[in-house]
């Protein structure tokens, strides 16, 4: 009989704030997913609200939602730079969950490194995923202040890694970037799936739907200048 297990999963953002894309819907696939297997699973996350940007927190979200298959634990952002949310709050709560593991998603949010902390200090067993942010973020060159404090955030990504008992990256790529940090035994290769029942809906008409009566080109993907 497999056991349940007390899991936390950490990640910048949760539910509402969909706009902040790729590793929130990882986060709460997994979450959705554990829960369907009856663990305890909760995500500590941030108050990010859905908005159409990146910096709108809202102390009036709940600071705890249940879903039917997971629990979202919010803590208020006291200073965001970037899409580094800081929310301190965070640490005692995850701490008092006392979880039998922690799984990051996002290496480079300070989410992460709280996840870090409570790991070392309590003995817990942490597990990252990592989308793409390690080098791979298309903000991640782009001017001089953001190659600065990039750099500065390197001792908390390395610390991050070194706790980490394993790290889950979604291909051979970013997995040839983890070796520079750590040894290849730690690393794991999942990649990206799909939740083929969502693609099963009935489908409907784009153009009445968003009433659209010209011809239109639809585009899905990250639309951004790479070098």
């Amino acid at each position: 009989m497999e056991k349940k297990l007390k899991i936390a999963l950490t990640c910048p953002a949760s539910i509402p704030a969909v706009q902040f894309g790729g590793i929130l819907f990882l986060c709460t696939d997994i979450a959705e997913q554990l829960g369907k297997k009856e663990h305890e699973v909760s995500i500590f996350t941030t108050d990010l609200d859905f908005a159409n940007n990146t910096n709108t927190f809202n102390k009036n979200l709940p600071k705890e939602e249940k879903t039917e298959f997971f629990k979202i634990k919010r803590t208020h952002v006291i200073f965001s730079l970037k899409l580094y949310f800081i929310n301190p709050g965070m640490y005692n709560l995850l701490k008092n969950y006392k979880p039998d593991i922690i799984h990051a998603i996002g290496i480079r949010g300070f989410q992460a490194f709280i996840s870090a902390l409570v790991s070392k200090f309590n003995n817990i067993p942490l597990i990252i995923s990592d989308q793409g942010g390690l080098f791979t973020h298309p903000d991640f060159n782009k001017g001089i202040i953001n190659k600065i404090l990039y750099r500065l955030q390197e001792p908390m990504i390395k610390f991050i890694i070194n706790q980490a008992s394993k790290i889950i990256v979604a291909n051979e790529y970013e997995k040839s970037i983890f070796k520079k940090y750590t040894n290849e035994e730690k690393l794991s290769i999942i990649f990206n799936g799909i939740n083929y029942k969502k693609l099963l809906r009935i489908p409907f008409d784009f153009k009445t739907k968003y009433k659209i009566d010209k011809k239109f080109i639809l585009f899905l993907g990250r639309f951004c200048k790479r070098n």
